[in-house]
């Protein structure tokens, strides 16, 4: 008897620690502002952003040259089921800003993405001040 109530209590625990950790997810995704990039401030060259949002994380390699982007590699991207949430990077490219619409039903690897690619731009921003 005392084997099932351990166990019960372990299962319990675990649901709890699940649901706090889903909870933090949610949080941070609600929380994750995109900021737009001045291209114009960003040197040559290539730069690495990661963002973690628990369940979801990016690793990405930003291209600038002439103060355009001119390539975005998702090295890394942890999605659940969020992998539509890669569309963001065309859409990117193609209107040079992080304002762009987050995928529907991807919302939280859109951000995701999109904060790593932010962190890797601020990042060449800040070297190249």
């Amino acid at each position: 008897m005392n084997r099932k109530v351990l166990l019960l209590v372990m299962i319990a625990g675990l649901v709890f620690l699940n649901s706090c950790k889903l909870k933090e997810y949610k949080e941070k995704v609600e929380n994750t502002v995109i900021s737009d990039i001045d291209l114009s401030n960003i040197r040559d060259g290539e730069f690495e952003g990661f963002y973690d949002c628990y369940l979801v994380k990016a690793k990405v390699k930003v291209r600038v040259k002439d103060n355009a982007i001119t390539g975005i590699e998702l090295i890394e991207h942890e999605n659940g089921k969020g992998k539509k949430g890669e569309l963001v990077v065309p859409a990117v490219l193609e209107k040079q800003s992080l304002m762009v619409d987050t995928i529907t039903g991807a919302t939280a690897s859109s951000k995701v993405i999109l904060k790593a690619i932010e962190l890797a731009l601020t990042g060449a921003a800040s070297e190249s001040n």
